[in-house]
């Protein structure tokens, strides 16, 4: 069953999202819930194999968790708070709370708890292929930004950090293992650990086009990184006594920073930009140069797990020393004041004096206000220099299709996790946690290996290995069932198309738009014993005895 549709879905937004639905892999059921047809689920069993053949080459154990889990250990942990509105929460009919499961860390440290009581028993690595859930507010994208998606999730769990080291250093080798054999062109960068806490992250990003998450990669050394793992290191400025004294201009009419600029006659680089955001309830101001952004993602995950959003008017109520659009640190009650590095101490700014229609020159860090935390936190621009060599850095939009975390002790210490160390006395558990994104590794590589005439799929990730299509009645569907059945008996996946009533066009075009890496069409020369063996990543055709392209495809 493959039904194919001339026409791209009207809500689709990217390559992988109209050709997995063109080409018969995947039908919508829901915003963001997609179901898997028969071809779908061929390519989506042959990345999980791969995924399970290299997670089992490095020692790791199989299981399968429940997907519908309860409340209380993710209260212990306090996700099922600041998860917030990307949990489905739902109660059984005695109104007990339970949710569907995004991430799994909770559950798999209880495992190892009631397994695992000495040292003896570790190291130990157990991964699950499992369904995931997130309750995305924009689900989008198809497959690749869904509500429910399938997940490779694995975990370590060591008496020591050299331990850790080590099964970080397997999985992280498992990895590229999987994405070669997958033909997933990747990049390994450096990433924040955020809310997932830990001591080292990196993600495994698939360059292209439709990708969510942008990363940094330097052409001059081997540096890259997500962009909210930039970390700039700039000289702080020495605090001097030569500065001006503050003072205060009028300036109507100014409440942003292009207008501000034009009115004194100064760069944007010479003010001193305030944004007002509240963290967990509590506003905070986060100061950068005024030429420059806040990336909100980069401050979240400095923050997390505390919760970031940007002030409403309400907050303005009752706050006289907050006056919108005239903001400046100095004379700030009340209010944490975060700063990007580059306002550093002896800096010198225009910035809002707090007053109506009134800004500051003049305005020192250092002696006019104080930082209290220093955070990379603008949007990084194409040439920012690499934090390695000094080159300027290049930006790619990418596809994120893995992330591993050394997690260290905080679930670990959440709920327990002893074991009975050598000394004979309780020992810590570390633990590491290491994800695949399945099904979005299936719409990466669509994204990236996909042509103009549709699907082009690597052979280990293929729904078969040859597509034979009977483009005619008759003589050319005996050679075609002939070609089908050789190649099936010496190991070949194969793919009849033998549908009736088609014109060989018809039939030729959801060939190629379905991408198996072999098309063989029995058509005009069929009663001489000539198929067309056609390689579908080159395009390229060729004419020849069927007994020849037999050989060709089963050497």
């Amino acid at each position: 069953m493959a039904k194919t549709l001339r026409e791209d879905p009207a809500d689709a937004e990217t390559l992988s999202h109209r050709l997995l639905v063109r080409a018969g892999y995947v039908r919508r059921s829901s915003a963001g819930v997609w179901a898997w047809l028969p071809l779908g689920k061929r390519v989506l069993d042959n990345v999980s194999r791969v995924v399970r053949e290299e997670m089992d080459a490095i020692g790791a154990q199989e299981v399968l968790l429940p997907a519908l889990l309860p409340k209380e250990p993710y209260e212990v942990s306090g996700r099922w708070s600041e998860y917030g509105d990307l949990l489905f929460r739902l109660k059984d009919r005695k109104g007990a709370d339970y949710l569907l499961g995004p991430t799994h860390e909770e559950i798999f440290t209880l495992v190892v708890k009631d397994q695992c009581t000495s040292y003896k028993d570790l190291p130990v690595m157990l991964y699950q292929i499992q369904t995931k859930y997130r309750d995305e507010a924009r689900p989008r994208s198809g497959v690749l930004r869904g509500r429910e998606f399938q997940m490779k999730d694995s975990y370590s769990f060591d008496v020591s950090e050299e331990g850790l080291e080590e099964s970080y250093r397997l999985h992280r080798e498992a990895y590229v293992r999987i994405f070669e054999r997958l033909g997933l062109d990747h990049r390994i960068v450096s990433a924040v650990s955020g809310a997932m806490g830990g001591s080292a992250s990196e993600e495994f990003l698939a360059p292209a086009e439709a990708g969510e998450d942008t990363f940094v990669d330097c052409p001059s050394c081997d540096y890259a990184a997500n962009t909210e793992a930039v970390t700039f290191a700039l000289a702080p400025a020495p605090v001097s006594a030569e500065h001006p004294a503050l003072e205060e201009v009028d300036t109507p009419d100014t409440p942003t920073i292009e207008t501000l600029a034009a009115h004194l006659g100064v760069p944007a680089s010479a003010t001193l930009k305030n944004l007002l955001v509240k963290v967990d309830g509590e506003i905070t101001a986060v100061g950068v140069p005024g030429d420059r952004e806040v990336d909100l993602g980069k401050l979240g995950e400095h923050l997390a797990p505390a919760v970031v959003e940007l002030v409403t008017a309400e907050d303005f109520e009752g706050r006289p020393d907050l006056v919108r659009g005239y903001v400046g640190p100095q004379g700030l009650e009340k209010v944490r004041y975060l700063a990007d590095p580059r306002v550093a101490p002896g800096t010198s700014w225009v910035t809002g004096a707090n007053r109506a229609d009134t800004h500051a020159r003049n305005v020192v860090c250092g002696r006019d206000f104080e930082v209290d935390r220093y955070l990379d936190v603008v949007v990084v621009e194409p040439g920012d220099p690499c934090p390695s060599c000094g080159a300027g850095l290049k930006l790619d939009r990418a596809i994120e299709i893995g992330h591993i975390f050394q997690l260290g002790r905080k679930y670990a210490d959440a709920f327990g996790l002893d074991v009975l160390g050598r000394e004979g006395k309780p020992v810590r558990v570390t633990m590491g946690s290491y994800g695949i994104g399945v099904s979005r590794a299936v719409a990466a590589l669509a994204e990236q290996t996909a042509d103009e005439r549709g699907l082009c799929w690597p052979a280990a990730v293929a729904p078969a290995d040859v597509h034979v299509v009977a483009a005619g009645k008759a003589v050319p569907l005996a050679l075609a069932e002939e070609a089908a059945t050789a190649l099936a008996a010496a190991g070949l996946r194969v793919l009849l198309d033998d549908r009736p009533g088609l014109s060989p066009g018809v039939k030729l075009t959801d060939a190629e738009l379905i991408g198996v890496p072999w098309i063989l069409v029995a058509g005009r020369r069929s009663a001489d014993g000539v198929v067309e063996l056609q390689d579908r990543a080159s395009g390229t055709r060729e004419e020849l005895p069927l007994t020849e392209a037999l050989s060709r495809l089963t050497p």
